[in-house]
């Protein structure tokens, strides 16, 4: 039994290539560690195998009636919906369903940590970080600005540095300042405004 023979191979990449699709986006768009790919083989078909259940009634269309002859050019686009486009939106679904009040409560979120949480909106922030030895910073964290994200350690770079009152007002950018990096040991907690 040949398992690389074209027909076998055609119909692993069938319900191989879908869900690794919906995979490799989810993890884009999703911090947390690298999956093993070697591990991921039953994951990935499990998926193809949901998205074929879904989009079942457009692969029954496309093979009726001689489709693929008639209509050469849909044949091939509802294809690459099958197989690339709609596994690639997966992702967006589920995240969209999984922020959604009613499912909310009975959904694990998937982002496992607050810092990932708030940083990965990309929403401009003022910011006042509290260092370890009690020094603190106050800083802009803007569109150039970056925060690691899991399974880096929690780091942050403010593109803009303050000084600070004794109450923690914002008073003045720092002359000739090109933001600050602020380590993960060094953080004890940091302080988001509007």
């Amino acid at each position: 039994m040949d398992i690389w023979s074209t027909d076998k191979l055609v119909l692993f990449l069938i319900f191989f290539v879908p869900g690794f699709i919906s995979m490799k986006v989810y993890d884009l768009m999703i911090p947390g560690s690298p999956r093993e790919a070697s591990k991921s083989l039953l994951d990935a078909v499990s998926y193809s195998t949901l998205n074929f259940a879904v989009l079942f009634w457009l692969i029954a269309l496309i093979q009726t009636n001689d489709f693929y002859h008639r209509h050469f050019v849909l044949y091939a686009l509802a294809v690459v919906a099958i197989m690339v486009v709609v596994p690639a939106c997966w992702p967006f679904v589920y995240l969209k369903l999984a922020s959604w009040g009613p499912i909310t409560r009975h959904l694990t979120n998937p982002i496992q940590k607050p810092w990932d949480y708030v940083f990965g909106k990309r929403i401009p922030y003022w910011i006042i970080v509290h260092l370890k030895n009690g020094v603190r910073i106050g800083g802009r964290f803007g569109a150039k600005s970056y925060a690691s994200s899991n399974p880096a350690n929690e780091q942050i770079y403010l593109e803009e540095v303050w000084t600070l009152d004794q109450e923690g007002r914002f008073l003045k950018g720092v002359e000739g300042s090109r933001g600050i990096i602020v380590m993960q040991d060094e953080i004890r907690a940091v302080e988001l405004f509007e």
